[in-house]
């Protein structure tokens, strides 16, 4: 039987993207159009999503990048993570009364690193100017974009909050006083200041290409949007989740010390494919230590809706994330035994520990000399979780699930493109979000709050320190197929984005599904582990299953044990995905919230 999908898997030959936001989409492919490479359609996508999609993702916030490039013929990843400020110490955050980094307010914000690394991108591998990547985004910050509806929900959600402490926000954000309307035409003059500025500084260095990308890179870490959030961080007392005002620690002198960094990926190979993802510094190496312990289970035996699969995968998820919990941190302050942790040998030992029924406990592995003890704050069951904190914007903007209007989890944002040379680039943007911290004004976007993935213990390989980078659960994803680059794709999610990814690739590669119909499937998670965000619970044995998986499935997962979730039928997953199968390009994107689609010719 044909595999059902809601919409077409793209085909082509010339390029396509994939995004989480038509907009985005079609920014990228009028790149390819005009000449540019999947890098030029990627970076015109990624500040596009920028503005299109405030909610989501910010100038503010951070990204990494994970890439083929045909004319290395090489897999990097381009680190677009900024790091903690020097003055953010677990001292600095006790002196407070703090035993958590706030998950909203000026406390948690890191270096913004989303601009050096696009530009970084755009410097090394793409090959138009500044102004043509940039000028959509400008374009849909002065003359306006239609508002989603997750974003007027967003933003109802954080009103009184912007109204009695964030007044900079809500002069951006409540327009006259109200909320944006869905399909209303929405502007942010402010943003579509800075980047004019920055390209007219750019463009008085001269007409050289690179030039005038080094010297933009200049006007936002050591000119004035650096001086810009130095003032602002220094001046205002902002109200976070705690309940109280703090100042902000981040300084013009931190965004000076940092640049976006290159390295390469940490891969796992499984059946014909190798699957390339970045290192411990975010969560993204899970997925490789998913598929070291899938490797023992004859999963093509089974379906996509079949409760032993469901259950094999969780329980695989839980193993990994708890040794996420246990082991990962930034790799320039600790050593992460990642060698290990991707072995045969130790996946071996860790794959007899799933049985036959759901397991209940945190269970990392043991390696001698590495690690740290993973703290377990709530422990909540699906009977009694609670609404989202009462000061919204915590986190992720992971959404409170008994509000209908933002079913379908939507946070962080994707870009997958690839073109007719055999580039190929997967993008996951985030942070900066609207709700994250206020406005600063002259700038028209706020700082992102990646510093509440810290654990406020100098023992843990994720404990806080000055100039660390936090463990990000940012992680897109590159695979090979027979050694040849074959996929891009990746997904928002926070915590899920290496599971619903992943599940997305299981599909792929073991029932035969297309890219769409891969992505349609009813989709799954686990949230077992503690959360990266605050206030950083975990939920014991938990599994949420769309409702469209049949009653037997769900019936079978009570038997074993699981703690049962049924979420709506459309409400998991936002994945994107875009593929080279020898001279046909094929690009597919998530339903759910009706945002995301894929392009291509």
């Amino acid at each position: 039987m044909a595999d059902f999908t809601t919409r077409p898997e793209i085909l082509g030959t010339f390029g396509v993207v994939a995004s989480t936001h038509w907009l985005a989409t079609a920014t990228g492919m009028a790149t390819l159009e005009r000449g540019g490479n999947a890098f030029d359609a990627a970076v015109a996508a990624g500040f596009a999503l920028q503005v299109v999609e405030p909610h989501l993702n910010g100038p503010g916030g951070d990204l990494p990048i994970i890439l083929y490039s045909a004319r290395t013929d090489a897999v990097e990843v381009i680190c677009g993570q900024g790091v903690a400020p020097q003055a953010a110490t677990v001292a600095a955050y006790r002196e407070l009364g703090l035993d958590l980094v706030p998950g909203n307010g000026l406390l948690a914000a890191v270096v913004p690193g989303a601009f050096d690394a696009w530009l970084r991108l755009l410097r090394d591998h793409g090959t138009l100017r500044l102004r043509d990547v940039l000028a959509p985004a400008i374009g849909f910050a002065r003359r306006g974009y239609p508002v989603v509806p997750t974003i007027s929900a967003t933003i109802e959600r954080v009103r009184d909050l912007f109204v009695s402490a964030w007044p900079t926000s809500a002069a951006v954000y409540l327009p006259g006083g109200e909320v944006p309307a869905p399909g209303s035409l929405f502007r942010n003059p402010a943003l579509a200041d800075t980047y004019e500025r920055i390209l007219g500084e750019a463009e008085s260095a001269g007409g050289e290409r690179a030039a005038q990308i080094e010297t933009a890179r200049r006007a936002w870490y050591r000119g004035f949007v650096a001086e810009a959030i130095d003032r602002f961080c220094r001046c205002n007392e902002v109200l976070d989740v705690t309940g109280r005002r703090h100042r902000g620690l981040l300084t013009a002198d931190d965004l000076a010390r940092w640049q976006a960094t290159v390295e390469p990926p940490l891969t796992c190979d499984y059946h014909e494919y190798t699957l390339c993802k970045p290192g411990p510094w975010s969560q993204a190496p899970v997925a490789l230590q998913q598929l070291a312990l899938l490797k023992g289970f004859d999963l093509a035996a089974l379906s996509a809706t079949d409760p032993a699969f469901v259950h094999t995968v969780v329980e695989c998820a839980k193993l990994a994330f708890a040794d996420r919990e246990a082991f990962y941190g930034d790799p320039a302050f600790v050593d992460v035994p990642m060698a290990t942790l991707l072995s045969d040998a130790y996946n071996d030992e860790r794959r007899a520990l799933v049985g036959e029924v759901a397991s209940f406990e945190l269970r990392p592995g043991w390696i001698e000399g590495y690690g740290g003890e993973v703290p377990l704050r709530a422990r909540r069951t699906t009977a009694d979780v609670a609404h989202a904190g009462a000061h919204g914007g915590l986190g992720e903007p992971t959404v409170p699930r008994d509000d209908p209007a933002l079913s379908g989890r939507g946070d962080t944002c994707h870009v997958d493109v690839i073109d007719r040379h055999g580039n190929m680039v997967a993008a996951t943007p985030s942070g900066g979000w609207l709700q994250s911290s206020p406005v600063i004004p002259e700038l028209g976007f706020c700082l992102g709050t990646r510093a509440q993935m810290f654990w406020l213990d100098e023992r843990h390989p994720n404990g806080l320190a000055p100039g660390k980078r936090p463990r990000t659960t940012l992680s897109p994803s590159l695979a090979l197929r027979g050694g040849e680059p074959y996929l891009a794709f990746g997904t928002p999610g926070g915590d899920q984005q290496d599971q619903w990814a992943l599940h997305v690739f299981l599909r792929h590669v073991h029932f035969g599904m297309n890219l769409q119909a891969a992505i349609d499937a009813p989709a799954f998670h686990t949230e077992h582990a503690p959360r990266s965000f605050y206030p950083r619970e975990a939920r014991p044995g938990h599994v949420a299953l769309e409702g469209r998986f049949p009653q037997a499935t769900l019936d079978e997962l009570r038997r074993r044990g699981h703690d049962v979730e049924v979420c709506d039928d459309w409400s998991l997953g936002r994945v994107c995905a875009a593929a080279r199968d020898g001279a046909i390009l094929k690009a597919a994107a998530n339903p759910r919230l009706m945002q995301n689609y894929a392009i291509g010719r």
